[in-house]
Protein backbone atom coordinates (compact mmCIF):
# COMPACT_ATOMS: atom_id res chain seq x y z
CA UNK A 1 0.00 0.00 0.00
CA UNK A 2 0.85 3.74 -0.12
CA UNK A 3 4.06 4.88 1.56
CA UNK A 4 2.95 8.34 2.40
CA UNK A 5 0.94 6.90 5.43
CA UNK A 6 2.26 5.89 8.81
CA UNK A 7 0.35 2.83 8.55
CA UNK A 8 -2.32 0.83 6.16
CA UNK A 9 -4.73 0.87 9.08
CA UNK A 10 -5.71 2.83 12.13
CA UNK A 11 -8.30 1.11 14.80
CA UNK A 12 -9.13 3.10 16.88
CA UNK A 13 -10.35 1.02 20.25
CA UNK A 14 -9.01 -1.89 21.68
CA UNK A 15 -12.10 -3.68 22.73
CA UNK A 16 -13.36 -6.63 21.70
CA UNK A 17 -14.04 -5.15 17.83
CA UNK A 18 -10.95 -2.84 17.57
CA UNK A 19 -8.35 -5.46 18.87
CA UNK A 20 -9.71 -8.25 16.87
CA UNK A 21 -9.80 -5.66 13.77
CA UNK A 22 -6.08 -4.82 14.07
CA UNK A 23 -5.13 -8.20 15.01
CA UNK A 24 -6.69 -9.61 11.70
CA UNK A 25 -5.54 -6.91 9.38
CA UNK A 26 -2.03 -7.70 10.84
CA UNK A 27 -2.43 -11.09 9.72
CA UNK A 28 -3.38 -10.09 6.39
CA UNK A 29 -0.46 -8.27 5.96
CA UNK A 30 -1.37 -4.69 6.47
CA UNK A 31 0.84 -2.28 8.65
CA UNK A 32 -1.44 -1.58 11.82
CA UNK A 33 -1.71 0.27 15.22
CA UNK A 34 -4.55 0.67 17.10
CA UNK A 35 -5.42 3.13 19.32
CA UNK A 36 -6.82 3.56 23.16
CA UNK A 37 -6.78 5.44 26.01
CA UNK A 38 -7.18 2.47 28.62
CA UNK A 39 -4.12 1.48 30.77
CA UNK A 40 -5.09 -2.22 29.35
CA UNK A 41 -6.17 -3.32 26.51
CA UNK A 42 -9.57 -5.15 25.98
CA UNK A 43 -11.58 -2.66 26.54
CA UNK A 44 -15.16 -2.24 28.17
CA UNK A 45 -15.79 -6.20 27.86
CA UNK A 46 -13.05 -7.57 29.62
CA UNK A 47 -11.75 -4.89 31.84
CA UNK A 48 -15.15 -3.82 33.24
CA UNK A 49 -17.57 -6.13 31.90
CA UNK A 50 -18.31 -9.44 30.12
CA UNK A 51 -15.13 -10.87 31.77
CA UNK A 52 -15.24 -9.66 34.83
CA UNK A 53 -19.01 -10.27 35.67
CA UNK A 54 -18.31 -13.87 34.88
CA UNK A 55 -15.63 -13.85 37.15
CA UNK A 56 -18.44 -13.14 39.80
CA UNK A 57 -20.98 -14.62 39.19
CA UNK A 58 -18.84 -18.02 38.61
CA UNK A 59 -17.74 -17.68 42.36
CA UNK A 60 -21.36 -16.65 43.46
CA UNK A 61 -22.87 -19.70 42.11
CA UNK A 62 -20.66 -21.98 43.97
CA UNK A 63 -21.42 -20.08 47.18
CA UNK A 64 -24.78 -20.06 46.50
CA UNK A 65 -24.92 -23.54 46.09
CA UNK A 66 -22.78 -24.70 48.83
CA UNK A 67 -25.13 -22.41 51.31
CA UNK A 68 -28.21 -22.67 49.57
CA UNK A 69 -28.89 -26.10 49.81
CA UNK A 70 -27.76 -27.85 46.39
CA UNK A 71 -24.69 -29.42 47.42
CA UNK A 72 -26.61 -30.50 50.31
CA UNK A 73 -29.13 -32.39 48.14
CA UNK A 74 -26.39 -34.41 46.98
CA UNK A 75 -24.88 -35.43 50.21
CA UNK A 76 -22.03 -32.42 50.34
CA UNK A 77 -22.86 -30.73 53.65
CA UNK A 78 -20.77 -27.30 54.19
CA UNK A 79 -20.95 -24.15 55.79
CA UNK A 80 -19.74 -21.41 53.86
CA UNK A 81 -17.72 -18.35 54.61
CA UNK A 82 -17.27 -15.51 52.27
CA UNK A 83 -14.70 -14.00 51.54
CA UNK A 84 -15.32 -11.42 49.67
CA UNK A 85 -11.57 -10.10 49.32
CA UNK A 86 -10.39 -12.84 48.00
CA UNK A 87 -13.53 -13.53 45.48
CA UNK A 88 -12.66 -10.08 43.75
CA UNK A 89 -8.57 -11.16 44.01
CA UNK A 90 -10.09 -13.61 41.42
CA UNK A 91 -11.88 -11.50 39.31
CA UNK A 92 -8.99 -9.17 38.83
CA UNK A 93 -6.69 -12.12 38.32
CA UNK A 94 -8.58 -13.41 35.45
CA UNK A 95 -8.97 -9.35 33.91
CA UNK A 96 -5.31 -9.16 34.25
CA UNK A 97 -4.26 -12.55 32.45
CA UNK A 98 -6.75 -12.01 29.52
CA UNK A 99 -5.44 -8.53 29.13
CA UNK A 100 -2.12 -9.18 29.32
CA UNK A 101 -3.01 -12.16 26.60
CA UNK A 102 -4.03 -9.36 23.88
CA UNK A 103 -0.93 -7.62 24.87
CA UNK A 104 1.01 -10.76 23.91
CA UNK A 105 -1.09 -11.01 21.12
CA UNK A 106 -0.23 -7.44 19.36
CA UNK A 107 3.30 -8.17 19.54
CA UNK A 108 3.56 -11.38 18.20
CA UNK A 109 1.05 -10.19 14.98
CA UNK A 110 3.22 -6.57 15.22
CA UNK A 111 0.76 -4.27 15.82
CA UNK A 112 1.40 -0.94 17.09
CA UNK A 113 0.01 -0.38 20.49
CA UNK A 114 -1.13 3.62 20.74
CA UNK A 115 -1.69 4.76 24.30
CA UNK A 116 -3.92 8.24 24.22
CA UNK A 117 -7.09 9.40 23.17
CA UNK A 118 -7.66 9.74 19.62
CA UNK A 119 -9.20 12.54 17.62
CA UNK A 120 -9.26 12.75 13.87
CA UNK A 121 -7.53 15.71 12.39
CA UNK A 122 -8.94 14.78 9.19
CA UNK A 123 -9.97 11.99 7.30
CA UNK A 124 -6.45 10.16 7.71
CA UNK A 125 -4.87 11.51 9.90
CA UNK A 126 -5.43 11.52 13.77
CA UNK A 127 -4.07 13.00 17.05
CA UNK A 128 -3.21 10.34 19.79
CA UNK A 129 -2.52 11.97 22.88
CA UNK A 130 -0.55 14.81 21.32
CA UNK A 131 1.23 12.87 18.96
CA UNK A 132 -0.12 13.05 14.86
CA UNK A 133 -0.64 9.81 13.23
CA UNK A 134 -1.83 8.63 9.66
CA UNK A 135 -3.37 5.97 7.91
CA UNK A 136 -5.01 4.94 4.78
CA UNK A 137 -7.79 3.13 6.58
CA UNK A 138 -9.09 3.91 9.72
CA UNK A 139 -11.34 2.27 11.87
CA UNK A 140 -13.55 3.38 14.53
CA UNK A 141 -14.35 0.77 17.48
CA UNK A 142 -14.52 3.08 20.15
CA UNK A 143 -17.77 0.54 21.80
CA UNK A 144 -20.10 1.94 24.14
CA UNK A 145 -20.80 3.61 27.42
CA UNK A 146 -23.36 3.95 30.19
CA UNK A 147 -26.43 5.82 29.55
CA UNK A 148 -27.07 8.26 32.34
CA UNK A 149 -30.13 8.62 34.13
CA UNK A 150 -31.56 11.94 34.51
CA UNK A 151 -31.89 12.67 38.13
CA UNK A 152 -29.53 10.07 39.18
CA UNK A 153 -25.98 10.82 39.65
CA UNK A 154 -23.40 7.95 39.52
CA UNK A 155 -20.65 8.22 41.69
CA UNK A 156 -18.68 4.40 41.74
CA UNK A 157 -16.06 6.28 44.17
CA UNK A 158 -18.67 6.59 47.03
CA UNK A 159 -19.95 3.05 46.04
CA UNK A 160 -23.81 4.54 46.72
CA UNK A 161 -25.11 4.73 43.43
CA UNK A 162 -23.15 2.88 41.21
CA UNK A 163 -22.64 1.99 37.04
CA UNK A 164 -22.20 -2.04 35.92
CA UNK A 165 -18.09 -0.46 36.73
CA UNK A 166 -18.76 0.24 40.34
CA UNK A 167 -21.23 -2.51 40.98
CA UNK A 168 -18.36 -4.98 40.13
CA UNK A 169 -15.75 -3.31 42.92
CA UNK A 170 -18.20 -3.61 45.85
CA UNK A 171 -15.70 -4.03 48.96
CA UNK A 172 -18.78 -5.55 51.23
CA UNK A 173 -21.92 -7.17 50.41
CA UNK A 174 -24.68 -4.61 51.02
CA UNK A 175 -27.67 -5.30 52.99
CA UNK A 176 -30.51 -4.23 50.51
CA UNK A 177 -29.82 -2.90 46.85
CA UNK A 178 -32.03 -1.56 44.02
CA UNK A 179 -31.17 -2.16 40.48
CA UNK A 180 -32.64 0.61 37.82
CA UNK A 181 -33.11 -1.38 34.84
CA UNK A 182 -34.42 -5.76 34.16
CA UNK A 183 -31.95 -5.74 31.19
CA UNK A 184 -29.07 -8.11 30.83
CA UNK A 185 -26.53 -6.23 32.56
CA UNK A 186 -28.77 -5.21 36.08
CA UNK A 187 -30.19 -9.04 36.17
CA UNK A 188 -26.41 -10.57 36.07
CA UNK A 189 -24.84 -8.24 38.73
CA UNK A 190 -28.35 -8.03 40.75
CA UNK A 191 -27.92 -11.86 41.00
CA UNK A 192 -24.37 -11.68 42.30
CA UNK A 193 -24.92 -9.67 45.38
CA UNK A 194 -28.17 -11.84 45.69
CA UNK A 195 -26.88 -14.93 46.08
CA UNK A 196 -23.86 -13.55 48.15
CA UNK A 197 -26.55 -11.86 50.83
CA UNK A 198 -27.96 -8.59 49.33
CA UNK A 199 -31.69 -8.32 49.29
CA UNK A 200 -32.09 -6.84 45.69
CA UNK A 201 -35.06 -5.52 43.71
CA UNK A 202 -35.26 -4.76 40.10
CA UNK A 203 -37.12 -1.68 39.35
CA UNK A 204 -37.61 -1.73 35.71
CA UNK A 205 -39.80 0.95 32.99
CA UNK A 206 -41.64 -1.50 31.25
CA UNK A 207 -44.16 -4.19 32.48
CA UNK A 208 -41.28 -7.11 31.43
CA UNK A 209 -37.80 -7.82 32.11
CA UNK A 210 -35.74 -8.67 29.28
CA UNK A 211 -36.83 -6.10 26.39
CA UNK A 212 -35.94 -7.12 22.95
CA UNK A 213 -36.37 -11.41 24.24
CA UNK A 214 -38.85 -13.57 23.47
CA UNK A 215 -41.89 -13.02 25.11
CA UNK A 216 -42.10 -16.53 26.63
CA UNK A 217 -38.97 -16.53 28.18
CA UNK A 218 -39.10 -12.83 29.73
CA UNK A 219 -42.30 -14.18 31.90
CA UNK A 220 -40.69 -17.37 32.67
CA UNK A 221 -36.87 -15.64 33.73
CA UNK A 222 -39.22 -13.42 35.94
CA UNK A 223 -40.33 -16.23 37.47
CA UNK A 224 -37.48 -18.14 37.74
CA UNK A 225 -35.62 -15.13 39.30
CA UNK A 226 -38.30 -14.36 41.68
CA UNK A 227 -38.28 -17.45 43.07
CA UNK A 228 -34.10 -17.16 43.56
CA UNK A 229 -35.58 -13.76 45.45
CA UNK A 230 -35.01 -10.99 43.34
CA UNK A 231 -37.66 -8.89 43.84
CA UNK A 232 -39.41 -7.00 40.67
CA UNK A 233 -41.00 -3.35 40.90
CA UNK A 234 -42.13 -3.46 36.82
CA UNK A 235 -43.84 -0.98 35.25
CA UNK A 236 -42.05 1.63 37.26
CA UNK A 237 -39.81 4.78 36.45
CA UNK A 238 -37.31 6.26 38.98
CA UNK A 239 -37.36 9.86 38.77
CA UNK A 240 -35.06 11.34 41.15
CA UNK A 241 -32.03 9.84 43.61
CA UNK A 242 -30.59 11.35 46.81
CA UNK A 243 -27.74 10.21 48.93
CA UNK A 244 -28.79 10.89 52.58
CA UNK A 245 -26.03 9.63 54.61
CA UNK A 246 -24.38 5.61 53.82
CA UNK A 247 -27.31 5.26 51.79
CA UNK A 248 -29.74 5.79 48.77
CA UNK A 249 -33.25 7.27 48.43
CA UNK A 250 -34.90 6.68 45.24
CA UNK A 251 -38.09 8.50 44.04
CA UNK A 252 -40.64 6.07 41.97
CA UNK A 253 -44.15 7.09 39.97
CA UNK A 254 -45.90 4.21 37.84
CA UNK A 255 -44.68 4.38 34.28
CA UNK A 256 -47.91 4.95 33.31
CA UNK A 257 -48.59 7.97 35.65
CA UNK A 258 -50.07 7.91 39.53
CA UNK A 259 -48.43 8.65 43.16
CA UNK A 260 -44.86 8.73 44.07
CA UNK A 261 -43.31 6.18 46.77
CA UNK A 262 -39.80 6.46 47.93
CA UNK A 263 -37.54 3.01 48.21
CA UNK A 264 -34.03 3.46 50.31
CA UNK A 265 -31.41 0.87 49.51
CA UNK A 266 -27.58 0.63 50.58
CA UNK A 267 -26.61 0.29 46.95
CA UNK A 268 -28.11 1.52 43.41
CA UNK A 269 -27.14 0.23 40.41
CA UNK A 270 -28.17 2.10 37.23
CA UNK A 271 -28.19 -0.32 33.93
CA UNK A 272 -30.90 1.28 31.60
CA UNK A 273 -28.45 0.80 28.82
CA UNK A 274 -25.63 1.90 26.80
CA UNK A 275 -25.00 4.04 24.33
CA UNK A 276 -22.02 4.86 21.32
CA UNK A 277 -18.68 6.57 22.49
CA UNK A 278 -18.85 9.01 19.68
CA UNK A 279 -18.07 12.14 21.44
CA UNK A 280 -14.40 13.42 21.57
CA UNK A 281 -13.50 11.67 18.18
CA UNK A 282 -13.90 15.01 15.88
CA UNK A 283 -16.08 13.46 13.68
CA UNK A 284 -17.44 16.91 13.01
CA UNK A 285 -13.73 17.50 11.53
CA UNK A 286 -14.27 14.74 8.82
CA UNK A 287 -18.18 15.56 8.08
CA UNK A 288 -19.07 12.69 9.62
CA UNK A 289 -23.15 12.70 11.38
CA UNK A 290 -24.07 9.96 13.94
CA UNK A 291 -27.93 8.93 13.22
CA UNK A 292 -30.66 9.88 15.78
CA UNK A 293 -29.50 7.56 18.07
CA UNK A 294 -25.73 8.77 17.97
CA UNK A 295 -24.53 6.01 16.13
CA UNK A 296 -22.39 6.04 12.87
CA UNK A 297 -24.29 4.32 9.71
CA UNK A 298 -22.37 2.05 7.67
CA UNK A 299 -22.72 0.49 4.09
CA UNK A 300 -22.76 -3.81 4.04
CA UNK A 301 -19.05 -3.79 4.14
CA UNK A 302 -18.75 -1.19 7.34
CA UNK A 303 -17.14 1.92 5.51
CA UNK A 304 -18.45 5.08 6.69
CA UNK A 305 -20.24 7.84 4.03
CA UNK A 306 -16.35 9.02 4.53
CA UNK A 307 -13.63 7.26 2.05
CA UNK A 308 -11.11 5.49 4.39
CA UNK A 309 -12.96 5.77 7.37
CA UNK A 310 -14.65 2.36 8.73
CA UNK A 311 -16.96 1.84 12.16
CA UNK A 312 -17.80 -1.72 13.82
CA UNK A 313 -19.18 -2.71 17.33
CA UNK A 314 -20.97 -0.49 19.41
CA UNK A 315 -20.52 2.64 18.00
CA UNK A 316 -22.77 1.49 14.39
CA UNK A 317 -26.03 0.09 15.00
CA UNK A 318 -27.16 -3.51 15.69
CA UNK A 319 -27.13 -5.27 19.04
CA UNK A 320 -24.24 -4.35 21.99
CA UNK A 321 -22.86 -7.19 21.78
CA UNK A 322 -18.91 -8.28 21.96
CA UNK A 323 -19.15 -11.46 19.94
CA UNK A 324 -20.99 -9.05 17.18
CA UNK A 325 -18.08 -6.47 17.41
CA UNK A 326 -15.66 -9.49 17.24
CA UNK A 327 -17.26 -10.58 13.83
CA UNK A 328 -17.70 -7.49 12.54
CA UNK A 329 -13.60 -6.91 13.02
CA UNK A 330 -12.47 -9.76 11.03
CA UNK A 331 -14.85 -8.83 8.41
CA UNK A 332 -13.91 -5.17 8.25
CA UNK A 333 -10.24 -5.77 8.31
CA UNK A 334 -11.03 -8.27 5.10
CA UNK A 335 -13.13 -5.98 3.21
CA UNK A 336 -9.92 -3.09 4.01
CA UNK A 337 -7.51 -6.09 2.00
CA UNK A 338 -10.21 -6.33 -0.65
CA UNK A 339 -11.49 -10.01 0.62
CA UNK A 340 -14.84 -10.53 1.26
CA UNK A 341 -15.99 -9.64 5.16
CA UNK A 342 -19.93 -10.60 5.74
CA UNK A 343 -21.30 -10.53 8.75
CA UNK A 344 -24.80 -12.78 9.09
CA UNK A 345 -26.98 -9.97 11.62
CA UNK A 346 -29.77 -12.07 11.59
CA UNK A 347 -28.01 -14.82 13.79
CA UNK A 348 -26.55 -12.99 16.24
CA UNK A 349 -26.65 -15.13 19.69
CA UNK A 350 -27.52 -13.62 22.93
CA UNK A 351 -27.01 -14.94 26.47
CA UNK A 352 -28.03 -13.68 29.96
CA UNK A 353 -25.40 -15.16 32.51
CA UNK A 354 -27.75 -15.46 35.15
CA UNK A 355 -28.49 -18.91 36.94
CA UNK A 356 -30.30 -20.89 34.75
CA UNK A 357 -28.87 -19.08 31.57
CA UNK A 358 -31.08 -17.56 29.39
CA UNK A 359 -30.11 -17.75 25.54
CA UNK A 360 -31.43 -16.73 22.03
CA UNK A 361 -30.79 -16.23 18.74
CA UNK A 362 -32.69 -15.35 15.70
CA UNK A 363 -36.71 -14.12 15.87
CA UNK A 364 -39.16 -13.95 18.84
CA UNK A 365 -41.85 -15.63 18.70
CA UNK A 366 -43.60 -12.31 18.31
CA UNK A 367 -41.02 -10.92 15.46
CA UNK A 368 -41.54 -14.58 13.46
CA UNK A 369 -45.33 -14.12 13.68
CA UNK A 370 -45.57 -11.06 12.10
CA UNK A 371 -43.88 -12.04 9.10
CA UNK A 372 -46.13 -15.41 8.36
CA UNK A 373 -47.52 -18.27 9.80
CA UNK A 374 -44.93 -20.31 12.16
CA UNK A 375 -45.18 -23.79 13.94
CA UNK A 376 -43.50 -23.98 17.10
CA UNK A 377 -42.04 -27.07 19.35
CA UNK A 378 -41.07 -26.75 23.46
CA UNK A 379 -39.92 -28.93 25.25
CA UNK A 380 -38.95 -28.39 29.32
CA UNK A 381 -35.22 -28.93 30.92
CA UNK A 382 -37.54 -30.70 33.62
CA UNK A 383 -37.80 -33.60 31.30
CA UNK A 384 -34.77 -33.71 30.37
CA UNK A 385 -32.41 -36.25 32.10
CA UNK A 386 -29.26 -34.72 32.45
CA UNK A 387 -30.76 -31.44 34.15
CA UNK A 388 -32.74 -33.50 36.39
CA UNK A 389 -29.92 -35.46 37.46
CA UNK A 390 -27.94 -32.55 38.18
CA UNK A 391 -30.66 -30.71 39.63
CA UNK A 392 -31.06 -27.84 37.55
CA UNK A 393 -35.05 -28.58 35.97
CA UNK A 394 -35.73 -24.78 35.22
CA UNK A 395 -36.29 -23.88 32.12
CA UNK A 396 -36.83 -24.83 28.27
CA UNK A 397 -36.14 -24.55 24.83
CA UNK A 398 -37.94 -23.04 21.87
CA UNK A 399 -37.38 -24.05 18.61
CA UNK A 400 -39.50 -21.26 15.89
CA UNK A 401 -39.84 -22.63 12.23
CA UNK A 402 -41.67 -21.24 9.39
CA UNK A 403 -44.50 -23.52 8.77
CA UNK A 404 -44.19 -23.56 5.08
CA UNK A 405 -40.53 -24.56 4.56
CA UNK A 406 -39.74 -25.56 8.28
CA UNK A 407 -36.59 -23.59 8.17
CA UNK A 408 -35.57 -22.30 11.70
CA UNK A 409 -36.50 -18.96 12.22
CA UNK A 410 -35.52 -18.46 15.95
CA UNK A 411 -34.23 -20.74 18.92
CA UNK A 412 -35.04 -19.63 22.39
CA UNK A 413 -33.38 -21.60 25.95
CA UNK A 414 -33.58 -21.19 29.47
CA UNK A 415 -31.21 -23.56 30.65
CA UNK A 416 -28.19 -23.73 33.42
CA UNK A 417 -25.96 -24.56 29.98
CA UNK A 418 -28.02 -22.04 27.72
CA UNK A 419 -25.24 -20.18 26.40
CA UNK A 420 -23.57 -23.45 25.28
CA UNK A 421 -26.55 -24.91 23.79
CA UNK A 422 -27.11 -21.54 21.26
CA UNK A 423 -24.90 -22.43 19.33
CA UNK A 424 -25.87 -25.38 17.91
CA UNK A 425 -29.08 -23.45 16.74
CA UNK A 426 -27.06 -20.30 15.60
CA UNK A 427 -24.90 -23.14 13.40
CA UNK A 428 -28.15 -24.76 12.69
CA UNK A 429 -29.35 -21.36 11.48
CA UNK A 430 -26.33 -20.27 9.55
CA UNK A 431 -26.42 -23.11 7.39
CA UNK A 432 -30.45 -22.49 7.12
CA UNK A 433 -31.59 -25.97 8.79
CA UNK A 434 -34.97 -26.70 9.10
CA UNK A 435 -36.12 -27.99 12.69
CA UNK A 436 -36.46 -31.86 10.98
CA UNK A 437 -32.34 -31.26 10.44
CA UNK A 438 -31.91 -30.72 14.42
CA UNK A 439 -34.46 -33.13 14.81
CA UNK A 440 -33.08 -36.28 12.95
CA UNK A 441 -29.27 -35.38 13.97
CA UNK A 442 -28.00 -37.64 16.98
CA UNK A 443 -27.55 -35.94 20.30
CA UNK A 444 -25.21 -37.61 22.90
CA UNK A 445 -27.31 -38.96 26.13
CA UNK A 446 -27.12 -37.76 28.48
CA UNK A 447 -27.03 -34.12 27.85
CA UNK A 448 -28.29 -30.62 27.97
CA UNK A 449 -27.90 -30.04 24.38
CA UNK A 450 -31.21 -32.96 24.19
CA UNK A 451 -33.40 -30.71 24.93
CA UNK A 452 -33.08 -28.56 21.85
CA UNK A 453 -33.30 -32.34 19.15
CA UNK A 454 -36.70 -32.75 21.53
CA UNK A 455 -37.92 -29.14 20.83
CA UNK A 456 -37.07 -29.39 17.28
CA UNK A 457 -39.17 -33.11 17.77
CA UNK A 458 -41.96 -31.25 19.08
CA UNK A 459 -42.20 -28.73 16.03
CA UNK A 460 -42.92 -31.81 13.96
CA UNK A 461 -45.51 -33.01 16.88
CA UNK A 462 -43.39 -35.77 18.26
CA UNK A 463 -41.24 -35.26 21.04
CA UNK A 464 -40.14 -38.50 22.84
CA UNK A 465 -39.71 -37.61 26.26
CA UNK A 466 -43.00 -35.28 27.68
Amino acid sequence: MADQFDYDVLVIGAGPGGYVAAIRAAQLGLKTACADSRATLGGTCLNVGCIPSKALLHASEYFEAAAGGAMAKMGIKVKPELDLPTMQGQRLDAVKGLTGGIEFLFKKNKVDWLKGHATFKDAHTVDVGGKSVTAKNIVIATGSSVTPLPGVEVDNDKGIIVDSTGALELSKVPASMVVIGGGVIGLELGSVWRRLGAKVTVVEFLDQILPGMDGDVRKEANKILARQGLEFKLGTKVTGAAVKGKKAVLTLEPAAGGKAETLEADVVLVSIGRRPNTDGLGLDTIGLATNKRGQIETDHEFATSVAGVWAIGDVIPGPMLAHKAEDEGIAVAENIAGLTGIVNHDVIPSVVYTMPEIAGVGLTEEAAKERGAVKIGKFPMLANSRAKTNHEPDGFVKVIADAESDKVLGVWIIASVAGTMIAQAAQAMEFGATSEDIAYTCHAHPTHSEALKEAAMAVQGKPIHI
